[in-house]
């Protein structure tokens, strides 16, 4: 609502009270509920709520905290939750917008974990899954073509993608390389040509010069945890690392450092410094460790485990938690398969999320000094952009071990299809499933559910 001051000329906007800590949780329970569609659908959401809807915080704010989770390692919507809680109420409300944002979609994801590795190898699930895997393909499609046009504004940004395409796919560039390239060129490109990398806009709220309730604590003095004190630094690496690595040095020394509990805890917890650009971007190279080096799964089962993510609430990189339960169970030894599998897969959310609040509680004060900087938006513009090649990467992995039976390696170790594989089946499905997102409109979770039913109507055939 908007109201005149006295002298009948300035517009101010009336925002609701602090919202009580019984009031965010609650806030927050919903949104871990309601959070599918992947970090763009899952920003879309707490944009409506916490900016549009509620008013507890302004667009500008709201946008400096996710340029800043944009840079982070690991999921930027849950980053952007604990951000907003950590304004709200300090380190209290970080932890539970961190929490309820994944708590829901980890126990669903459990769940079908444990199913998928029970029933698998049932026609009809085997089915099921084979329309999925269709629909997959069709998702990171669309998730390359909604970022690039995001991303994609000139030609400096489409070469710094094409450029990053060839170096993870030919080179096998490590992929923390190339995102560290690509900052370092957004920041240098930033001091002689400003117009060509600027930062990725998020949100298309009409509010841009609203103020939130976070706004006017800060007019009131009332956030003072938002300022770096001496030591703030010291004191949170001292805290966040112990609780972070110490259950994984913990485990690696009980079960052996070759045991299958030391490689989920070493190999996740380094996937938690290097998980940048979001769950797509980073899914290539975890694939790649986890279906090759490691021998955890099959191609097959890791683009289920997509297609499982896809269809739970929270973010999309909880299909790390599959790998982690598939692992494993795999590997149970003396112990049941199904509580090897979810000892897996609590390690694997430990190692994954927890450093996510390490992260923000120990970044976000200073983040809150920085608002307005234009190096820092030019190198989210050119990570930004570099990450679309590195999901084209991924695409083209999808759909060469969904669309064909059999790849081949030829030089550099680049992976080309053997024509005479190709499953017609899945190239059909996965056709439809591009129609039926791009022209009808239909959403991620109808698609995967029509591809599901259509891929058991296929192989019944």
């Amino acid at each position: 609502m908007t109201s005149l001051t006295k002298d009948g000329t300035t517009p101010t906007v009336d925002v609701a009270a602090v919202p009580s800590f019984r009031e965010a949780t609650r806030l927050w329970a919903k949104i871990g509920l309601l959070s599918f569609g992947g970090p763009a659908g899952q920003i879309a959401l707490m944009h409506k709520e916490l900016v549009e809807e509620r008013r507890w915080i302004g667009e500008e704010r709201f946008l400096h905290a996710l340029n800043y989770c944009m840079l982070l390692p690991g999921p930027e919507a849950q980053q952007l939750a604990v951000y907003v809680g950590w304004l709200l109420h300090r380190t209290a409300g970080g932890l539970v917008a961190g929490i309820l944002f994944v708590l829901p979609g980890a126990l669903v994801m459990l769940g079908l974990s444990s199913f998928y590795m029970l029933y698998n190898d049932a026609p009809v699930v085997a089915a099921l899954f084979f329309g999925v895997k269709a629909a997959v393909l069709a998702v990171v499609v669309e998730a390359v073509i909604r970022i690039g046009k995001r991303a994609l504004k000139n030609r400096a940004m489409v070469a710094i993608a094409v450029a990053a395409f060839l170096a993870i796919y030919v080179a096998k560039v490590p992929f923390p390389l190339i995102v560290l390239a690509a900052g370092v060129i957004g920041w240098a490109g930033n001091r002689f040509a400003p117009g060509l990398f600027s930062g990725s806009a998020h949100g298309k709220g009409k509010t841009a010069d609203s103020r939130g309730v976070v706004d006017l604590m800060f007019e009131r003095g009332e956030l003072g945890h938002t300022m770096p004190k001496r030591g703030h630094a010291i004191r949170t690496v001292a805290i966040w690392l112990p609780v972070w690595l110490g259950p994984v040095a913990l485990i690696a020394l009980l079960a052996g450092p070759g045991s299958v509990w030391a490689q989920i805890g070493g190999f996740f917890s380094l996937m938690a410094v290097v998980t940048f650009g979001g769950a797509y971007a980073v899914l290539a190279y975890v694939a790649q460790a986890a279906v090759t080096s490691f021998g955890w799964l099959s191609p097959g089962q890791m683009v289920d485990g997509l297609g499982l993510a896809e269809t739970t609430p929270g973010p999309l990189i909880l299909v790390l938690q599959f790998v982690g339960f598939a692992a494993a169970y795999r590997y149970a030894g003396m112990a049941s398969p199904l509580l090897a599998g979810s000892l897996g897969a609590a390690l694997t959310l430990w190692t994954t999320f927890v450093p996510c609040f390490f992260w923000i509680f120990l970044g976000a004060p200073y983040i809150e000094q920085l608002r307005q900087n234009k190096a820092l938006a030019a190198a989210l513009g050119a990570i930004t952009a570099a990450v679309v090649g590195v999901i084209m990467n991924l695409a083209l992995w999808f759909a060469l071990h969904v669309v064909f039976g059999k790849v081949a390696s030829v030089g550099w170790g680049v992976e080309v299809p053997v024509l005479s594989s190709l499953d017609w089946r899945a190239a059909l499905l996965s056709a439809a499933a591009m129609v039926a997102m791009f022209r009808l409109k239909l959403g991620m979770l109808p698609t995967l559910a029509a591809s599901a039913l259509a891929g058991l109507a296929l192989l019944a055939l």
